[in-house]
């Protein structure tokens, strides 16, 4: 039995990106360029590490931020860290970079020399909301107000 072609979400995937701008954006308040905002991260089984928001470079209509993890596991396994692109003039934040791997396409075909899922773009943007989402929840700022 041949299996349907995957058609990219693009209404999905431009959802996420716009969620994660308005995660990000209060996430960073008015950081400038080279600072860092740090977010211990906690949940109902303990400490989780620290969430790292580093902005790399800020224009009037983009910025490009660092996201990383760093605490628990550090010496085991490599933490996640991506790069972002904030479009400020729509209003989208874009992963450009995961784990030094750059430029995802919409959609691979499966199987792929690299193991790429189908949908890969998509789900690195759902993990960054997954990530970002839990932050909002769960992260205590020392250098910034509670969050509401």
């Amino acid at each position: 039995m041949a299996r349907a072609a995957y058609v990219t979400d693009l209404k999905g995937l431009q959802g996420e990106c716009s969620a994660n701008y308005l995660r990000l954006t209060r996430l960073l308040g008015d950081l400038a360029a080279g600072e860092t905002r740090e977010l211990d991260l906690t949940g109902k089984r303990g400490r989780f590490g620290t969430l790292l928001l580093t902005v790399l470079e800020r224009a009037p209509y983009t910025t490009i931020m660092r996201v990383a993890q760093s605490g628990l596991m550090d010496k085991l396994i490599d933490p996640p860290r991506m790069r972002v692109h904030l479009y400020h003039d729509v209003r989208m934040a874009e992963v450009t970079d995961f784990q030094r791997e750059r430029h995802f396409d919409g959609r691979y075909r499966y199987p792929n020399l690299r193991m790429f899922q189908p949908d890969e773009k998509l789900q690195l943007n759902r993990f960054l909301g997954e990530w970002l989402a839990h932050g909002l929840a769960h992260g205590h700022s020392t250098d910034m107000p509670e969050l509401p």
